[in-house]
């Protein structure tokens, strides 16, 4: 079983909510679970937020898409994936995130068929970040059940924890790693959304989608984004020194 899980939650210190935003009347987590339903490869897609009261909301949201939800821990987010995954019988796990409502499913089939391929513990086309060629905004990490048990067993730092797979790939823990090559270097653009500029870019871009009746590809997604340089840039000063994603 291949599960995708979409870690997602309400508290966002930079722009809280920005998970349920809506464009054109659909939240931004609504475009995201449409857009990673249509990966060929995999098995299930569910909703990972945590137990907190104030995301209650995102459960309701599931619930009336008829979404798969899981809810655990909001800081121990590795605890929350090791939740998820073995309620869900999943022997590979595709971690994604509720900040980048523009995922393309195909790099997630691409990223899927490269772990396999490679037979690694983790693969992922965004980490390392130092050598990523991809735009932020389409992140997929892949990694077995059998490693995420025993990141849950032995990660003890309570960063690594939050971060889920840091303990794959930071250290020299023993996991096989592997990192996705992209023919084009995309990496200064950005479609995740963590502030209002952000927003504004991802609004704009399905926005234009929708106008050109296209899916968006990351290619189509880039063109748009390079014929609208005033759109493109808006969030540039935002582009270095981001944390690392956690929902």
């Amino acid at each position: 079983m291949i599960v995708g899980v979409i870690q997602a939650r309400m508290g966002s210190a930079r722009l809280p909510g920005k998970i349920l935003k809506k464009v054109n009347g659909v939240a931004l987590l609504g475009y995201q679970v449409e857009r990673v339903r249509k990966s060929r490869l995999l098995d299930k897609v569910v909703v990972a937020t945590s137990i907190l009261d104030k995301d209650d909301i995102v459960e309701k949201f599931c619930k009336k898409n008829n979404i798969e939800c899981f809810r655990g821990s909001e800081n121990d987010v590795l605890s929350r994936y090791y939740e998820c995954a073995q309620k869900y019988n999943a022997a590979i796990v595709v971690r994604l995130t509720a900040d980048c409502p523009l995922s393309d499913p195909k790099i997630i089939d691409d990223t899927i068929k490269f772990y396999v391929d490679t037979k690694v513990d983790y693969a992922a086309n965004t980490v390392p970040p130092e050598t990523n060629k991809y735009p932020d905004g389409f992140d997929v990490e892949v990694f077995s059940m059998k490693a995420l048990k025993k990141a849950y067993e032995k990660a003890n730092d309570s960063h690594d924890r939050e971060h889920v797979t840091f303990y794959f790939w930071k250290y020299n823990n023993g996991f096989k790693t592997a990192q996705l090559y992209n023919s084009n270097n995309y990496s200064k653009y950005r479609l995740t959304v963590d502030y209002p500029e952000d927003f504004e870019v991802v609004e704009f871009v399905i926005k234009e989608l929708k106008k050109r009746n296209i899916f968006g590809s990351m290619d189509e997604i880039v063109e748009i984004l390079d014929s609208n340089p005033d759109i493109r840039d808006k969030n540039s000063k935002y582009h270095f020194g981001m944390g690392w994603k956690n929902q």
